[in-house]
């Protein structure tokens, strides 16, 4: 091929019809495109989620539940004045004056029985009374009549004017009579003493209330039978109902013989009623019963209750919290301590720590844990009062992490 001929092949032909316009540009963009919505879906799904925490809100201990608890123990509402109340004598019921919760005044009638019997003994005794004091009366007036003679028998037989026979006569007529009515009073004495016993007898067929109180049982029934004494048969009643004084309830628990150390005389407690979680109620402890339940191991503890309350009933199921005061040298200690939920405490070899919650991420912190008191616990140093801390959250939690709250603290 000569120059000429390759000088033709260089030629542009420009007869050609030319490309369309756009059409490399368009698929560059596709490929940029496709290649940056891979790149976003790498990340997000490559992208690890914050962990989800519940966290609460550090208390100053001064302000919150106070001293620590030293123990903790589980008891009953008692009542130390209690009474079945009963007949003194057996009858049948007339009348049931009470019912189950009424409140009665002491004095105050309960029940009464069938007072015929009773009524009609007073009565006969009444009559032989009268009867002995008109015998009486009659012996005092013959009495009279014997002395005033005997007296004029004596002026006769000073003046030599009557027999030494008719004086002593008169005498001994006076001096019976005296015996008599000396007699006679000692009968009407016995008379007396015998009304006052039927009058009794009546009164027993009246049933009042020993003390003031509450009525919490009501055994008996009008044309029931009573009787202070078991009858043996199952018909006969023991007693008309139970009151008791609820001025005199009382806590009482059993403390491991173990732990009874940690109790004293006079220590404070705070007491939580099963049906009340929320109400905490200040008591003291009274006394340790001097004895211990052999086959249990454990002390009986008798509390007092600070407030009385219409809500606490005896047989109560009760939480009770010792209570042990700050001591002078850690007054400062505990002034500045915190209180933060069990939860929060964690175990990092044998250092304790906590997580505390800032700008979404959290901080372990090591503290100074202290006592518990009730569902919480004391932290002396590491935390101060108003931090966010973490009490439910993943195990692996680490210090710097990111999380979500997943409840706003209370």
């Amino acid at each position: 091929m000569n120059q000429s001929d390759l000088l033709k092949e260089l030629r542009i032909d420009r007869t050609a019809p030319p490309a369309p316009p756009g059409r490399g540009r368009l698929w560059v963009l596709v490929g940029v495109v496709l290649v940056l919505g891979a790149l976003v879906l790498l990340y997000v799904l490559g992208r690890t989620p914050e962990p989800r925490v519940k966290v609460a809100a550090a208390e100053a201990a001064g302000t919150a539940r106070g001293a620590a608890s030293v123990l903790d123990a589980t008891g009953y509402v008692v009542a130390r004045r209690e009474a079945t109340v009963s007949a003194k004598i057996t009858g049948k019921v007339r009348e049931v004056r009470i019912e189950e919760g009424q409140h009665v005044e002491a004095g105050q009638v309960l029940a009464t029985l069938d007072d015929v019997d009773a009524r009609a003994a007073l009565g006969v005794v009444e009559a032989e009374l009268a009867a002995t004091r008109s015998q009486a009366a009659e012996i005092r007036t013959n009495l009279g009549n014997a002395e005033r003679e005997y007296g004029r028998q004596q002026g006769l037989a000073d003046r030599k004017l009557t027999s030494l026979q008719a004086l002593d006569t008169a005498r001994t007529q006076a001096e019976a009579l005296r015996a008599r009515l000396a007699s006679q009073l000692e009968t009407e004495k016995v008379g007396l003493e015998q009304l006052a016993q039927a009058r009794v007898q009546l009164d027993n067929t009246i049933i009042r209330a020993p003390f003031s109180g509450v009525i919490t049982v009501k055994a008996a029934q009008p044309g029931e039978i009573v009787s202070p004494l078991s009858a043996g048969g199952g018909f006969t009643r023991t007693g008309i109902g139970t009151i008791v004084d609820m001025d005199s309830l009382a806590i009482e628990v059993d403390v491991n013989e173990s732990y009874i150390n940690r109790v004293t005389p006079g220590q404070r407690v705070e007491a939580v009623l099963n049906a009340y979680p929320d109400w905490k109620i200040p008591a003291s402890v009274i006394a340790i019963i001097p004895t211990a339940d052999r086959a249990k191991a454990t002390v009986k503890v008798r509390i007092a209750l600070g407030q009385k309350d219409a809500r606490i009933v005896p047989e109560m199921g009760v939480r009770v919290s010792f209570l042990e005061d700050a001591k002078p040298a850690d007054a400062a200690a505990t002034a500045r301590a915190v209180l933060v939920p069990q939860g929060a405490l964690r175990q990092d070899g044998a250092q304790d720590v906590v997580f505390v919650v800032r700008d979404g991420g959290v901080r372990r912190r090591a503290v100074s844990a202290g006592a518990s008191v009730g569902a919480l616990r004391e932290i002396r140093a590491g935390v101060t009062a108003g931090d966010l801390v973490v009490v439910d959250g993943p195990a692996d939690l680490k210090d710097g992490s990111r999380v979500t709250i997943d409840e706003a603290p209370k």
